[in-house]
């Protein structure tokens, strides 16, 4: 049998330009002189004075040059100059329609091309020039009458056959195409790349018989080979005929046993059939073996990551198990791609495995620290399982990479601010609102914390800025209308503004403790006693907190019920915290503020 791996258009370039079109005669091996010599005779015409010859020659010799060069005017200016001298030469027209071409006017070029042709009818590279011109043009069916005349008239050009194949499919010609291929055929023997072609063809025809049967020939050409046997296979499977598919696969895996490729496919089979079973198994044995390459475990794996119910949806726990094995089988049989890492950490990330996943995306990032993702992840991961020093030392890790991502910014400054360091916290958040500019949902949260950091440092001005650049896009914000209210009561500043927030805030979420205290609160600064105590009391209701059980002592201590106001105050203190006051009121009795 013999193997040609492909024919193609043939690369237009000047060492074969010079050797081939130039003379249109036998090439062979000739030394610097013949070639100066052929060079002189093809673009000698005839009874042509020797002055205009040389001058001819020179101009040709000239422009190759300069295409040698790719300058591609300065080309054209010379042959222009050597066709005015001698225009019916057939190698010279043919290097004008070349660098017209190149120079993107292919319509100018068409004549020369023509030309050429015309002149010199046996250099099968004037036809391929013409042809492809024709091609670029949409003009296909001339592209193909030339390419026919090339195949037909000239000796030893059965190779452009292939050529012409191809422009056949491309027009869908499929008959004509059946037909070259047929010719091909007798020319070089049996040819895979032929079989593939026109089993596609008569699949296209919806003429599966004889798209089975060109494969048949493909498997009697190398019976070893088990490409061929499980293409068959496919062709079956996807024309509703799982079961001849099945046992053409297990003749594959009677010589094969690990052939993972007939593993995935026999998976995926039993799969269609609802055999769940069989299909696991097989998909199991295909990870495990070695000659499963990563990527097609990881493409398989990102399948069951968007079949897999995000939280809160319910869990799947068979589908989650089969996941996490496969991630398991991936990392165990690439520990050092750092890819497994990744998407098992993505598996173990969406089945709610959160501390697996950060370990897994760790490792990645110790193999390959280049990907901005897997960094994020693992910062996502840090910030929910609230592990502020993992946060800030992963974010600063990360933007010596990525200096200009404004994400990393943002939970750098937070994780500081975690640390009760709001002058860091700040530093970071201020210039990473500076990266954040065309991003207004990043610019909100920015300037969230930055709200919270400037009070912390009773930088109060910016604070109240930063607050009211939130709610001037954001007027229903939770977390703004809570912290701003309560931090403006704590100040005894703008008090109504603060009430008028936190009404907002509790008519939005009436059954949220923090939002209740903080209403409540604000009515206390207000010496609205009663209101205090009434939505204080249903703050208590729900959660019990240190800091809401002392503003309900002091409320009732206002409302002259000191005894209950001391008890209020000793249960905030048996919960460990509370005012730096609420041990001076607990043994005076007294309020302090």
């Amino acid at each position: 049998m013999i193997s040609i791996k492909s024919f193609i258009w043939p690369c237009i370039c000047l060492s074969l330009l010079v050797t081939g079109p130039l003379y249109g005669q036998k090439r062979g091996k000739k030394d610097k002189k013949q070639r100066q010599e052929q060079t002189t005779t093809a673009l000698a015409p005839k009874k042509e004075d020797p002055r205009d010859q040389e001058a001819s020659e020179s101009f040709f010799i000239d422009g190759l040059k300069f295409m040698m060069l790719e300058d591609y005017p300065k080309a054209l200016e010379r042959f222009q100059k050597a066709y005015t001298i001698n225009p019916v030469n057939a190698a010279l027209n043919y290097k004008l329609a070349e660098t017209i071409m190149l120079m993107g006017r292919p319509n100018d070029a068409v004549s020369f091309a023509q030309a050429a042709v015309n002149l010199d009818a046996a250099n099968p590279y004037y036809y391929l020039l013409l042809a492809q011109l024709y091609n670029n043009q949409q003009r296909y069916d001339e592209a193909i009458k030339t390419l026919t005349k090339l195949t037909k008239d000239i000796p030893n050009t059965n190779q452009y056959l292939f050529n012409l194949a191809d422009m056949y499919l491309a027009q869908k010609r499929y008959d004509d195409a059946l037909k070259t291929y047929d010719q091909i055929e007798k020319q070089y023997g049996f040819l895979e790349e032929i079989a593939f072609k026109k089993q596609q063809i008569y699949l296209r025809q919806n003429n599966l018989d004889k798209a089975l049967a060109e494969g048949q020939n493909l498997i009697a050409s190398d019976p070893s080979d088990a490409r061929y046997t499980l293409v068959q296979a496919e062709m079956l499977a996807n024309n509703k005929k799982p079961d001849e598919a099945i046992t053409l696969i297990n003749q594959v895996l009677q010589k094969e046993p690990a052939n993972p490729q007939a593993r995935l496919m026999l998976a995926d089979l039993y799969r269609q059939k609802g055999n769940l079973g069989e299909s696991e198994k097989n998909l199991k044995l295909a990870f495990g073996s070695p000659a499963m390459d990563v990527d097609t475990k990881v493409k398989i794996l990102v399948e069951y990551i968007r079949q897999l119910p995000v939280p809160p949806a319910p869990a799947n726990p068979e589908l989650e198990s089969m996941a996490l094995e496969l991630a398991g089988m991936t990392v165990k049989a690439h520990p050092q791609e750092a890819k497994a890492y990744a998407v098992a950490g993505d598996v173990q990330a969406i089945t709610r495995k959160k501390k697996e996943a950060q370990a897994s995306y760790l490792k990645a990032i110790r193999l390959d620290n280049s990907h901005f993702k897997i960094w994020q992840q693992i910062i996502f991961i840090d910030a929910e399982l609230m592990q502020t020093d993992s946060m800030i030392v992963h974010s600063e890790q990360a933007l010596e990479l990525f200096p200009n991502q404004a994400m990393l910014w943002f939970y750098n400054g937070t994780g500081h601010l975690l640390q009760k360091n709001p002058a860091k916290g700040i530093k970071s958040l201020e210039y990473g609102k500076k990266l954040a500019v065309d991003n207004a949902e990043l610019q909100t949260q920015f300037n969230i914390q930055l709200g919270d950091a400037y009070q912390a440092l009773k930088d109060y001005p910016k604070s109240d800025a930063a607050y009211e650049s939130v709610l001037a896009i954001d007027p229903n914000n939770a977390h703004v209308l809570n912290n701003y209210s309560y931090y403006l009561s704590l100040r005894n500043a703008n008090l109504n503004k603060a009430k008028s927030m936190s009404e907002k805030l509790i008519k939005a979420h009436p059954k949220e403790a923090t939002y209740l205290d903080t209403h409540g609160w604000v009515l206390y600064k207000l010496k609205d006693y009663a209101g205090a105590r009434k939505y204080l009391e249903e703050a208590i209701a729900l959660k019990k907190d240190a800091d809401l059980l002392e503003h309900y002592g002091d409320v009732l201590y206002q409302l002259g019920e000191k005894e209950q106001a001391v008890q209020q105050w000793v249960k905030a203190k048996s919960l460990g915290k509370g005012s730096e006051l609420i041990d001076k009121k607990i043994k005076d009795k007294k309020l302090y503020e």
